[in-house]
């Protein structure tokens, strides 16, 4: 059993705002993360989708393609279109090795408009649920017979944001629906990610991990900023440079016996927070927790 440390291009290009990083060259993340030590990277919104391309564009730096964000609208459409519409995305990652398909539900998510407050985050109804666990446990159990892991990013601004939506969500979905388990998004979110690793191992399957300036978050609230404005301010970094202390988060992923992908991520304004340093300064206060928990880094 072993973890692999991958990172997310969003530090260096965010596809959510295209002004920041969005002129940065796709080589220079990719020379940056293998120079940095990644051993494989998230796709990003500006990686090419033809197969042979990236498989060939990702070799040429010694990199693996970890997965990749993909929003689903099963609040508003059925199982058997949800997954014809994944079809293109699955194909791709199938190509190039993938074994673990990041999922979010966007079809009333508002992270990404900048016009609403983030206090506005969509709520599901009592009656909600039971349809969107089975339709989500449906794409699980599809997935799984693809040779994937379903890993549901839960994820402020959306319907699985906080502690009580999350219990609801693993109440209402089956054993083939894991977690991208964000420690971020935890925090930010009122989730102890602790908590949710203890009480559902089987159900962690992916892990990213930024770290948070709780000061700036409680600004945002206050003046009822969006998750956007939430970002531009900073209230996401890298690992080791916020209010978290990752070793008990790295702690219990080894007690569960923890084995696949841990990623540092941390989407902020590139020009003021280089992606290189603040990514190495990730990597290496993960890898000092992980050494210290006993979890041993694939070769």
């Amino acid at each position: 059993m072993s973890i692999s440390f991958g990172v997310s291009p969003i530090a260096w290009i965010n596809d959510d705002m295209p002004e920041l990083g969005g002129n940065t060259p796709v080589e220079t993340v990719l020379a940056d993360a293998r120079d940095i030590g990644f051993a494989g990277i998230e796709l990003g919104g500006k990686f090419p989708r033809d197969p042979a391309a990236l498989k060939s564009l990702l070799g040429s730096y010694d990199l693996d393609l970890i997965g990749g964000w993909y929003s689903s609208s099963l609040l508003t459409r059925s199982t058997e279109d949800e997954i014809q519409a994944m079809q293109e995305h699955l194909s791709l990652l199938q190509a190039l090795g993938s074994s673990v398909f990041i999922i979010a539900e966007t079809s009333n998510a508002i992270h990404g408009n900048r016009a609403v407050a983030l206090a506005d985050s969509p709520a599901l109804t009592a009656s909600d649920w039971g349809q969107f666990g089975e339709r989500m446990t449906a794409v699980g159990d599809y997935l799984g017979s693809q040779g994937f892991r379903l890993a549901y990013h839960h994820h402020l601004g959306t319907a699985v944001e906080n502690a009580d939506e999350l219990d609801l969500f693993l109440q209402h979905t089956g054993p083939s629906v894991g977690l991208t388990l964000d420690s971020g998004h935890a925090a930010l979110g009122g989730i102890d990610p602790v908590r949710v690793i203890n009480d559902h191992p089987t159900r962690i399957a992916h892990v990213h991990c930024k770290d948070v300036r709780r000061p700036v978050f409680d600004r945002l609230m206050e003046r009822n900023g969006s998750f956007l404005d939430g970002v531009l301010d900073g209230m996401f970094t890298s690992p080791g440079d916020g209010d978290l202390d990752f070793s008990a988060l790295i702690q219990a992923l080894s007690a569960i016996g923890y084995s696949g992908w841990v990623v540092i991520e941390a989407e902020q304004d590139p020009e003021e927070a280089d992606p290189r340093d603040y990514s190495r300064l990730g990597l290496d206060t993960l890898r000092r927790e992980a050494r210290a928990a006993g979890l041993k880094e694939a070769a």
